[in-house]
């Protein structure tokens, strides 16, 4: 990787805690200059930003607080990222949204699809452009397993999940020739404070996971680093499960 005054420039969406915490230093041990925004983390994410100061010392690491559901606030975000040079996106920030198909709020949908769909067409359109001028750049959507095999109870989220494919699909096949890569991780269950709620299910759900257990952040990130260096560059348009094995297992379960 370059120098830390020629690293390539990365924006993680919601990278305070958690899976985007992980992105966060996996982009940053690749010798990236990583910006990453948060939406109410602020203490989370000076830490997150002084941990890695620590550890890899001349690192360029920022934090930004920026509510993605926040129309106004995120175009006026992208108004001043849009100057900028960018090598890469990360769209990790997301909103769940979990109900039954006949009982979804509209403005819960609403909500979410802000949140993980919606925002990401906005950076997308900031950013990319200037990718597509230096013929060079990155972009990884964090979708969901959600969106690839039916759940109960996620009807609203997987649609969200769905939409972001589609998008990054699209996107891809338009991009690819400028030297732009876009692609979408879809974790499975990751061991993640979004998880806390379903605790009291956890051994049951770790069960029908045929590796036996929810990913580690670090998993899901490893691959998002890939995606980034030039040995990824003929990488696009793809849909890349982090699942241990979920989605490729018939959902039939013999007692």
């Amino acid at each position: 990787m370059s120098a830390p005054d020629q690293a390539r420039r990365v924006l993680v969406t919601g990278g305070a805690g958690g899976l985007g915490a992980a992105l966060v230093r996996a982009l940053v041990g690749a010798g990236h200059a990583v910006d990453f925004t948060y939406r109410a983390s602020a203490a989370e994410a000076e830490a997150l930003c002084a941990e890695l100061a620590a550890a890899h010392p001349g690192a360029q690491v920022a934090g930004h607080a920026l509510d993605l559901a926040d129309r106004a606030a995120l175009d006026a975000f992208c108004a001043r990222a849009e100057e900028e040079r960018w090598y890469g996106l990360v769209h990790n920030a997301g909103q769940s949204a979990d109900a039954l198909a006949l009982m979804l709020d509209q403005d819960r949908l609403e909500a979410a699809m802000q949140v993980n769909f919606y925002a990401l067409t906005r950076l997308a359109k900031a950013l990319t452009r200037g990718m597509v001028r230096a013929r060079a750049g990155r972009i990884v959507a964090i979708g969901s397993v959600a969106a690839l095999r039916g759940n109960t109870g996620n009807a609203a989220y997987a649609a969200t999940k769905g939409a972001l494919i589609a998008y990054c699909r699209t996107l891809a096949i338009e991009t690819a020739r400028r030297g732009v890569t876009v692609n979408v991780i879809a974790p499975g269950f990751v061991d993640t404070r979004m998880m806390a709620p379903y605790a009291a299910h956890r051994a049951g759900m770790e069960r029908q996971i045929p590796a036996g257990r929810f990913a580690d952040p670090a998993e899901v990130a490893a691959l998002a680093r890939f995606l980034m260096e030039d040995a990824a560059a003929y990488v696009t348009g793809a849909v890349l499960p982090v699942d241990g094995g979920l989605t490729a297992m018939m959902g039939v379960h013999r007692a």
